[in-house]
């Protein structure tokens, strides 16, 4: 079976078809039922390259809409403020059992309700208000967590800015020692939204240790990749790991945190009782349904697949004009700069979603311009592979060149995932 074929096989969602669930939603609530039926054809019938986006399992999904759902489980597992709780202790234990072993960590910390709150969390335990941290700015491709004026982060914490190399759009390693020797920071925090190269996680931990700061590695974006061997891992270097569940790891909407045994009590104060009540336990199963998953190898064969796939569509969006940041990817991110087609980041946007192909927006390392940034992790799940990068790239180009009329190239668009729906059901 090849690469391409074995993640086919992976299973993708079911859509909201005939059940006895949603037939009780349609007829308790038609206006949410038909807003369930209409995402789900609008998933089906448009390209996803969002990259934070994914579609999860079967699996996922039923242990996101079960009994689970309806317990209160403030505390953790064997010390909890409620009673009742003993199955969905069993749930939250297997769920950091899986996520240990997954990732290689000490201890995990499975309850964050997403990526901002496990960073958060992870500020709590470790800083206190006014300290100095260094992060990847936002023009960069920095988080809102990483020091933006309309976050906590911002607003709690002096946040020093390192960025990437203006030639390159590689991260200056140089700069963030100059940064680190000249302002001292409490910690040090790698990790971006939008930069589609691995980080040196190795320099960053000589940099900290230089300056006695702790590490924190945001790896929302690439966790998934490191689940399944496609990217190195973060946990031997950082103090704490943050991450969310979903993008690539293809798992339900929230976060985590994994530390080491050190950090593990502060890092279990700073997310109960400090930043957060009472733990989502349905989310919880289904994260453990995900680190399940993720074990497999035919997830192993996915990340993989999803790298080889963003490496085509950047090297086929390149040939057709645009200007790939960083030359490439390494990762399910493909930046680009549609400015060589006369056009900006947000008008490309506009023209693509009249097309069906979804997407967002980023920041241009230099300039005020905006670009667009795409993901692989979606239109691999549906198990499309590098021939059909090329075809996106074609659809894509066609559509920012305005080369037919919008309804022409999204009729294309929808014969194109008509082979690959997201959909099992």
């Amino acid at each position: 079976m090849s690469v391409t074929d074995e993640a086919r096989a992976v299973p993708s969602v079911p859509s909201p078809s005939p059940s006895s669930s949603f037939e009780a939603l349609r007829r308790q609530d038609p206006q949410i039922a038909d807003i369930l039926f209409g995402e789900s054809q609008r998933q089906a019938t448009t390209l996803q390259l969002i990259a934070a986006e994914n579609f999860t399992s079967p699996a996922v999904l039923a242990a996101l809409g079960s009994p689970l759902a309806n317990k209160y489980a403030e505390g953790y597992p064997g010390a909890r403020h409620h009673g009742g709780c003993e199955l969905v202790d069993a749930a939250e234990r297997i769920a950091i059992e899986r996520a240990t072993a997954l990732f290689g960590a000490e201890h995990a910390n499975v309850q964050p309700h997403s990526g901002s709150s496990a960073v958060l969390a992870a500020y709590a335990a470790l800083l206190r208000p006014g300290d100095t941290v260094l992060a990847m700015g936002l023009p960069y491709g920095g988080h809102l967590t990483h020091g933006s004026p309309a976050n906590f982060s911002g607003r709690w914490f002096d946040f020093v800015a390192y960025g990437v190399d203006a030639e390159t759009g590689l991260i200056d390693y140089d700069q963030v020692r100059h940064l680190a020797r000249q302002h001292r920071p409490k910690a040090i925090v790698c990790g971006s939204i939008s930069y589609p190269r691995h980080p040196d996680y190795e320099a960053f931990r000589d940099i900290a240790d230089e300056v006695g700061a702790y590490l924190i590695a945001d790896a929302a974006h690439p966790i998934g990749l490191v689940a399944g061997g496609a990217a190195p891992n973060p946990v031997p270097y950082a103090d704490v790991v943050c991450a969310t569940t979903h993008k690539v790891l293809r798992g339900p909407r929230g976060g985590m945190i994994l530390c080491g045994s050190e950090l593990a009590e502060r890092i279990d104060r700073a997310v109960f009782p400090f930043t957060q009540g009472g733990a989502q336990m349905h989310t919880i199963a289904a994260k453990a349904v995900a680190f399940g998953e993720a074990a497999t190898p035919a997830f192993t064969a996915y990340a993989h697949q999803v790298v080889a796939n963003a490496r085509e569509l950047a090297g086929a969006l390149a040939a057709e004009g645009l200007a790939v940041l960083t030359d490439g990817t390494d990762t399910h991110i493909v930046g680009a700069d549609p400015a060589p087609l006369g056009i900006d980041g947000r008008v490309a946007r506009g023209r693509l979603a009249a097309a069906g192909i979804v997407l967002d927006t980023c920041a241009l390392p230099y300039g005020d311009g905006r670009g667009i940034r795409l993901g692989t992790a979606a239109v691999t799940t549906q198990g499309m592979g590098r021939r059909e990068m090329d075809r996106i790239a074609t659809l894509f180009t066609a559509a920012l060149r305005e080369q037919g009329e919008p309804h022409d190239i999204r009729g294309k668009v929808q014969g194109l995932v008509a082979g690959f729906p997201p959909f099992a059901g």
